[in-house]
């Protein structure tokens, strides 16, 4: 059987699959914590969930919220990013980004920004690989 691989922009009907994926990145917080979170990313105007099917079971997710910024113009920033941890390494990372790259074009987005943990080497390199670069820190305070 040859494999199929497509992408979709998901909805809040795709909550329960999204969730199960969105475990892997978190997997501290409870399926139920995760669609509480979905429901409220959903409601914002700017959100996007994207989706990427093997054989039209979802395998990978990634969040985005288009904004304007002075130093990007409009931009998507990504978040959230998530491949089966069982399906990682086989190219289907560069394939979704691909996708999200050619819909943000589409979108009239001019950069596109993510995130990604300093001690997590691995995204570091497939990012760089992607021609990503870095701008600067993150900072975070939890209140």
């Amino acid at each position: 059987m040859k494999e199929e691989l497509t992408f979709e922009i998901l909805t809040v009907e795709n909550i329960a699959e999204i969730s199960v994926l969105g475990q892997q990145l978190n997997p501290k917080m409870t399926l139920e914590q995760i669609k509480n979170l979905l429901n409220e990313m959903f409601t914002l105007p700017t959100y996007r969930c994207f989706g990427l099917f093997l054989n039209k079971k979802l395998v990978g997710i990634s969040s985005g919220w288009i904004t304007v910024r002075f130093y990007s113009g409009k931009q998507l920033e990504v978040d959230n990013v998530i491949i089966d941890s069982c399906l990682q390494s086989n190219g289907f990372g560069k394939q979704f980004f691909d996708f999200i790259e050619n819909w943000a074009k589409e979108n009239s987005c001019e950069t596109i920004e993510l995130n990604t943990y300093v001690q997590n080497s691995k995204s570091h390199k497939f990012y760089f690989n992607l021609g990503y670069s870095i701008l600067g820190f993150h900072f975070w305070k939890h209140i």
